[in-house]
């Protein structure tokens, strides 16, 4: 890196990724219309396919941002530079949480739709009145809102004091936001593992997984390194990072993503294996009830299309040197997370059959072009690179001998 490299060296001149943004403003808009579309198609299970669609896609794009945020809180703990280079995208990601915030309304709202412990008749049910201590309306209000306000925190002071570095070089902040990323990834495991047995568990409140929160750690993981890799593929291709990003960087990368593809294979074939073995009737339903009719035909993609393919194919040296190439597999794994969410909820909301609504892909396209434009511009505002950070050059020109 040049001596004389400045923020303003590898600030865009105009609006970062003007094409994403675009694309985040078309998806956003036709999501929502075909999400009027489908509502009104689905006749009187509007309201309950509607907000059965939505937890799926809010689930997925916020474990994209909860995911990106434990990535951060990862890189400026181990001070590893592989990612300094994608600080800024995890930053831009992690600024948007005020908004999806505030998206996760509907899903409040929802409840009754959602939650069979929050029907009248669950007064019957002894084993749903056995976790009524937990499972009540007013402590999941008050849970949701110590998750998202710690989670707000983190993200706000990790980006202002980032923000505070790139101006001032000060290398107090960087032990800042180290000792702050050490609590915080603790902080982080615990709020992300108690949210998702709320958020998707309870909606079969009979069932559990005592490695239900760590499969979504290890999911959430893989999906912000997946976006991540395909948001520095397309700012690889223009100034200032067309200078300096290299296929060096997504090879390294590209391994990163395949660590992090068996974190997930390993968490997942452990929750079978656990359950299998086990053969308790309270938790072998929720294989069953996969295996059963068409809901097989996606298990055997999960297995297939999230697993043994990308995996294939990232054992390629020269794919994980392809930026195009990787690119696409990011964003097939992508597709894929977004498959696997649904496969946690749905079946046990169509225990007949798998049914797929038109608000199933409308939701996921309007919060993703509601995410994306707000990711583009958080990114334009900054520096694509943390300028004064002492281990930047090393990350740039490792690879050089």
């Amino acid at each position: 890196m040049s001596a004389v490299a400045t923020s303003e060296t590898y600030t865009p001149s105009g609006v970062a990724l003007p094409g994403m943004r675009q694309f985040g403003m078309i998806a956003g808009v036709l999501g929502v219309v075909l999400a009027i579309a489908g509502f009104f198609m689905s006749g009187e299970f509007g309201v309950d396919r509607f907000f059965q669609a939505y937890l799926v896609a809010y689930t997925f794009w916020m474990g994209v941002v909860l995911g990106c945020l434990a990535l951060l809180m990862v890189q400026h703990l181990s001070g590893g530079v592989w990612g300094i280079v994608l600080r800024r995208p995890f930053e831009a990601a992690v600024r948007t949480m005020p908004i999806m915030t505030l998206l996760f309304l509907p899903i409040v709202f929802g409840m009754h739709s959602l939650y069979e412990w929050t029907h009248a008749a669950a007064a019957n049910d002894p084993i749903i009145q056995a976790k009524t201590p937990y499972l009540n309306t007013t402590f999941f209000y008050i849970r949701q809102g110590i998750y998202f306000a710690v989670w707000n925190l983190i993200g706000l002071l990790l980006s202002k004091w980032s923000a505070e570095h790139d101006r001032t070089g000060d290398v107090a902040l960087l032990d800042k936001m180290s000792r702050l990323s050490g609590a915080g990834l603790v902080i982080y495991g615990l709020t992300v593992t108690f949210a998702m047995v709320d958020w998707t568990m309870s909606v079969n409140p009979h069932w559990f997984s005592t490695i239900w929160g760590m499969l979504y750690v290890g999911g959430q993981g893989l999906s912000a390194f997946a976006f991540g890799i395909c948001v520095l593929a397309m700012l690889a291709q223009t100034a200032p990072l067309n200078r300096v990003i290299t296929n060096h960087h997504f090879h390294d990368l590209g391994k990163l993503l395949f660590a992090f593809l068996m974190l997930w294979a390993y968490l997942s074939f452990s929750q079978f294996l656990i359950i299998w073995s086990a053969n308790i009737p309270e938790e072998i339903p929720h294989y069953l009830d996969r295996w059963e009719n068409t809901w097989k035909f996606l298990s055997i993609f999960i297995v297939v299309g999230h697993f043994m393919v990308p995996y294939a194919l990232l054992l390629s040296r020269d794919l994980k040197r392809s930026v195009t190439r990787l690119r696409v597999i990011a964003t097939w794994l992508l597709i894929a997370r977004l498959a696997e969410y649904f496969w946690h909820v749905a079946p046990e909301l169509h225990k007949d059959g798998m049914t797929i609504n038109l608000l199933d892909v409308a939701l996921p396209l309007a919060l993703g072009g509601i995410f994306i434009s707000l990711f583009v511009s958080n990114l334009g505002g900054r520096s694509l690179l943390p300028v004064n950070d002492p281990d930047l050059d090393k990350a740039l020109h490792h690879h050089v001998h």
